[in-house]
């Protein structure tokens, strides 16, 4: 069981037991998906505009049903601090359930993906190339969710090894298959884009497959495969309570990412590929306060099972901390270094190099200005996730988002005309809104005890 912190430094320091393994993981799982910018990059211009714009519509699809994934954390964390195993096993289990479900039943769109990007506006090249993209892609969707769901139970019982190795060999196995196939190296087929999809689906079968194996040989007394087939109406529908907003959340955010992304493709086809470059090497410095945000969650989950307001707060404040630090180092990564980091994703004999490169330094420079509200607002999230208040903060990043981030993007970019600039500007102006709202709600919120019916809690003061 978790022992309690008291002191400032004893919470620093859990906060980074747990989360440093998380920020290599992070950091490796993300790595696939750079590998897939990286190399297709170098293939092909067009083939980069379409994976960038077919990513951002699987992620769509992909985040909301995370959520059920995610929910395992707070609920795994606090039932283990509280020494229930069995409450622990039903909601993964649940949360797998719920997976497979969504999968299912949101797979289907991608295997007809190419009239529903030609309506939204994007090219005949581009559209066709997505679509290549999202057919294969789309067959990995049960898997993916599925490894979430594995890696939440591990994250919340604070066991992040195996999660940060099997992230590294994945990672690196994935380079090696979009080398061969996006390439045609080591005799196997030229596939260009078709060939990131395969290596992307084929890691995450294994990693399903790792996991499972890994939690049975090291938590049998957790029998996570007891009765997998049993259902459980009653956990279930707590981890739907739990998930549904938290998978919204994520709608909303990565929605508006999306929509952006779908903007900048009305612009064209160079702006779309700076949008790209520049929106991954942002992605790349946001997984580390992603892995805050998650470690954030599994210690206000443990100080919820313990009942014990002052670690809830205290961790809060060493978590939060840590995130800021490291926003001070990416600002300072992006204004100074911003040409090289660009340069890296274009073929230097690309004759539109130079035009990419300008503008995806413009976009750095604003990704740099982001990141402080961006940071702010996913660790107030992971916070508020941590002691199971999941349904307001829903609302919150949805207004935010779409009511003001999406508006005012496309008002900067078309209507006053400022381009690629002003559509990233308006990204900032939602973000803000959205980290100041979560912030407030949990420093000063009042709300119930998520495990104690009339007991509240309070994390101000």
């Amino acid at each position: 069981m978790d022992q309690p912190a008291h002191s400032y430094p004893q919470h620093t320091k859990a906060v980074l037991k747990l989360g440093l393994p998380l920020v290599v993981s992070n950091l490796a799982q993300f790595a696939i998906h750079m590998t897939d910018t990286l190399m297709l990059g170098w293939y092909d211009v067009t083939a980069l505009a379409a994976a960038t714009l077919a990513t951002s519509v699987y992620f769509v699809i992909f985040i909301v049903g995370a959520g059920f994934a995610q929910a395992v954390t707070p609920l795994v964390a606090a039932a283990a601090e509280a020494g229930d195993i069995k409450t622990a096993r039903r909601a993964t289990r649940m949360a797998v359930w719920l997976s497979v479900f969504y999968g299912c039943l949101f797979a289907s769109p991608f295997f007809v993906a190419e009239p529903i990007l030609l309506a939204i506006g994007q090219t005949p090249a581009v559209a066709a190339a997505g679509a290549d993209y999202l057919w294969i892609i789309a067959i990995g969707l049960i898997p993916a969710l599925i490894v979430m769901a594995l890696k939440a139970f591990l994250v919340a019982l604070e066991m992040t090894a195996m999660i940060l190795w099997s992230t590294v060999i994945a990672a690196l196995l994935n380079i090696l298959l979009n080398y061969a196939l996006i390439f045609g190296n080591f005799g196997a087929p030229q596939l260009g884009i078709q060939g990131a999809a395969i290596a992307s689906v084929t890691m995450q079968v294994a990693n399903v497959i790792v996991l499972i194996i890994y939690i049975l040989r090291r938590l049998p007394h957790y029998q996570l495969m007891q009765n997998p087939l049993r259902p459980d109406p009653q956990v279930m529908a707590r981890v739907f309570r739990l998930g549904l907003p938290i998978g919204m959340t994520s709608l909303a955010e990565g929605g508006l990412f999306t929509a952006s992304t779908i903007m900048m493709g009305w612009i064209g086809e160079i702006a779309l590929a700076a949008h790209g470059i520049a929106l991954q090497l942002t992605s790349l410095m946001f997984m580390v306060h992603i892995a805050l945000s998650q470690a954030a969650t599994v210690r206000a989950g443990r100080a919820v099972g313990r009942r014990d307001e002052v670690a809830l707060r205290r961790g809060g404040i060493a978590a939060t901390t840590m995130s800021g630090m490291f926003v001070a180092v990416t600002i300072f990564i992006f204004i100074v270094f911003p040409t090289p980091l660009i340069g890296i994703f274009i073929d230097t004999t690309s004759p539109v190099r130079g035009e990419i490169l300008t503008l995806g330094t413009q976009l750095l420079a604003l990704a740099a200005l982001f990141q402080l509200v961006d940071a702010a607002q996913v660790m107030a999230l992971g916070l508020l996730r941590g002691i199971q208040d999941t349904a307001v903060p829903m609302v919150i990043a949805a207004i935010s988002y779409w009511v003001i981030a999406i508006p005012a993007s496309y008002l900067m970019a078309f209507t006053l005309g400022w381009g690629p600039q002003g559509l990233w500007l308006g990204l900032v102006v939602g973000l803000t809104v959205a980290a100041m709202a979560l912030t407030t709600r949990f420093w000063n919120g009042r709300r119930k005890h998520p495990l104690s019916a009339g007991t509240s809690i309070t994390v101000s003061g």
